[in-house]
């Protein structure tokens, strides 16, 4: 592991080594060309202050803005000031040059890291947000199967000599329903510790068509609800997608069995395809009721007030909508819920899509 940190600080470094020594360059470069017409000698030391202030913008720290200042200083005092083509400390103006580079470089320096740390900040403050909208999501989730499911078999158990055998069929299919369900919960909070909980973690992804992810989600929607009918349409043209296909599958299954659960009238879902530009969009609608329009902006976010969660609504739809956006996110795709002109909810992913260049690169 240390050897691993310490690869990735000398590769920093070295970026950020060149990225100052470029800037420079170019700098010097447009200097030297700004000399051919006898500008360059009023010109230098603020093309030479912009270089030191990219440099500390596009570098970590003080170092490299500070050797960047000196750097600075050594170039225009020896091509852009007289004496030409020599190094002459003893200039009028050279202690207001070193002056001023240093400054801007050790200020641009503090006004960068300042920044860094504070959008730092703001996205760990996001993560704990996250986190703590999945906990209390989860909290509420598995708490009421785990009852229901408690509660059956203590029945059965302690009533089995007087509780009618249908009673007791009806008790033990209400349990095992409630543990698949349990079980599909689990898969999604191992799919967010597998992912890292933000999407950060890089996948490994190989080509798929778009079209038979979305016929395998299907085709495993059917056999856990055969009641419902779901049709896909396929796109005009074949759409490769670089992407987990298991995961993907869970997102659309994730999706489909929230319309299942909370689209009340749903009968009928259909799944297309179809290119956007240089990316694939999928599109999963329904006839349901559609969704509440306070709670499209905070869908994803995992996160339900206690009046909205009674009922035969009684579970949180948040924590398999934030694993979706976790999974569409991690492929560097984004998803979207919205309500379908023609009545029922309507969730869109886009994600990226491989040209055939790209496809054939990568056999």
């Amino acid at each position: 592991m240390r050897l691993i940190e310490k690869a990735a600080t000398y590769h920093k470094w070295e970026q950020d080594a060149i990225t100052m020594l470029m800037l420079h360059l170019a700098a010097l470069l447009i200097c030297l060309y700004l000399g051919r017409a006898g500008y360059a000698e009023d010109t230098a030391p603020v093309i030479f202050v912009l270089a030191v202030f990219l440099t500390g913008f596009f570098t970590d720290g003080y170092l490299w803005s500070v050797l960047g200042s000196l750097l600075s200083v050594f170039v225009v005092n020896y091509f852009f000031t007289e004496p030409f083509s020599k190094l002459s400390f003893s200039g009028p103006g050279y202690p207001i040059a070193f002056v001023t580079l240093f400054s801007v470089g050790i200020l641009t320096s503090a006004i960068t890291v300042r920044s860094r740390d504070r959008q730092r900040l703001k996205a760990e403050n996001e993560k704990e947000r996250t986190r703590g909208n999945l906990l209390r999501a989860v909290s509420h989730d598995l708490r009421t199967p785990l009852t229901a499911i408690s509660g059956a078999i203590g029945t059965v158990l302690e009533q089995q000599d007087t509780l009618p055998p249908e009673k007791q069929r009806e008790l033990l299919q209400s349990a095992e329903e409630e543990s698949k369900w349990l079980i599909r919960m689990v898969e999604n909070l191992l799919t967010i510790t597998r992912l890292g909980g933000d999407g950060e973690t890089k996948l490994i992804t190989r080509p798929e068509a778009v079209e038979e992810v979305m016929a395998s989600a299907a085709a495993k929607f059917r056999r856990r609800y055969p009641g419902y009918h779901v049709q896909v349409t396929a796109p005009e043209e074949l759409l490769m997608s670089p992407m987990d296909a298991t995961l993907m599958e869970q997102v659309l299954l994730n999706i489909l069995e929230n319309a299942v659960l909370h689209g009340q009238r749903v009968q009928n879902i259909t799944m297309t395809a179809r290119r956007r530009g240089e990316k694939a969009e999928i599109r999963v609608t329904d006839d349901g009721v559609g969704i509440d329009p306070h709670r499209l902006e905070s869908i994803f976010d995992g996160m339900r007030t206690r009046s909205e969660q009674t009922g035969s609504d009684r579970r949180s739809m948040g924590i398999g909508l934030t694993v979706c956006r976790t999974i569409v996110n991690a492929h560097g795709g984004q998803i979207t819920a919205a309500n379908d002109p023609q009545g029922g909810a309507c969730f869109s992913i886009t994600l990226p899509i491989l040209t055939i260049e790209e496809d054939e690169s990568d056999e």
